[in-house]
């Protein structure tokens, strides 16, 4: 069965949008891995199809109600995929995370807007909360999308070569450290007065190799020093129950 991303959102229009594009797009055209969405809207209990009310103990802005939004999560009677809402207070969002969820089913992403969600939602449908970024966007719609981008691109058949994902910015080295990706060329040879490093052109491919992986931890030292020392694993959280259980 293919990969299956669920979209519960106030904006179904926006999907696929760039889902639908380049290599993921001629993925979902083939089958590779499926999209859809659920309007929340269409759960609304009143005639103007509010969502959402002012929050308990006062405040600025507006909170999704809890009862609309469970109906909506309800509605997705799908057991073996984890129930993600995007959220800035989130646990981070990392290549590992978009790993595990790749070697799933796939997932149900929940969109909030406004000021965020009930908890009591979010605490009784299970709803692992995730963060793409220290940052606040003005919903979930665009992180969902990021999300599902990293996930599928790891799907087999979907990027092409394998070797591209295992070379890649978060990938491990042989020793076991993260490193982000290494320096990458091509034509002209000369540019600006600027050659390709002569290594890559050599034909040497052991030399290529440790040149490659030098590179990648002098970036990696210099912009992220966090990847290569010690820190504990991302706390997976319900997302790790979820997959142990549909595991069986």
């Amino acid at each position: 069965m293919s990969w299956r991303a669920t979209i519960l959102t106030l904006f179904p229009e926006l999907f696929p949008g760039p889902l639908g594009a380049s290599v993921l797009g001629r993925g979902l055209g083939q089958g590779l891995w499926r999209l859809d969405t659920v309007d929340i809207r269409d759960f609304a209990d009143n005639p103007y199809r509010n969502v959402d009310d002012t929050p308990a103990g006062g405040g600025a802005g507006l909170v999704m109600r809890a009862d609309i939004l469970a109906a909506a999560i309800d509605s997705v009677d799908d057991q073996t995929r984890p129930r993600i809402a995007l959220s800035a207070r989130g646990r981070p969002f990392r290549q590992e995370v978009a790993r595990r969820l790749a070697d799933g089913a796939g997932a149900i992403l929940v969109c909030g807007r406004f000021e965020g969600i009930d908890q009591r939602v979010l605490d009784s449908r299970g709803i692992d909360e995730i963060s793409i970024g220290d940052f606040v966007l003005a919903g979930g719609e665009i992180a969902a999308m990021t999300l599902v981008e990293a996930c599928v691109r790891l799907i087999p058949g979907v990027l092409g070569a394998a070797q591209s994902l295992s070379e890649e910015s978060f990938s491990r080295d042989p020793d076991g450290r993260t490193l982000l990706e290494y320096p990458q060329y091509t034509r002209p040879r000369v540019f600006e007065g600027v050659e390709i490093p002569p290594v890559l052109t050599s034909g040497d491919h052991k030399k290529i190799a440790a040149w490659r992986r030098d590179r990648a931890i002098e970036v990696t030292r210099a912009r992220r020093p966090d990847l290569l020392g010690t820190h504990s694993p991302v706390d997976e959280g319900p997302l790790r129950d979820r997959q142990k259980n549909s595991d069986g």
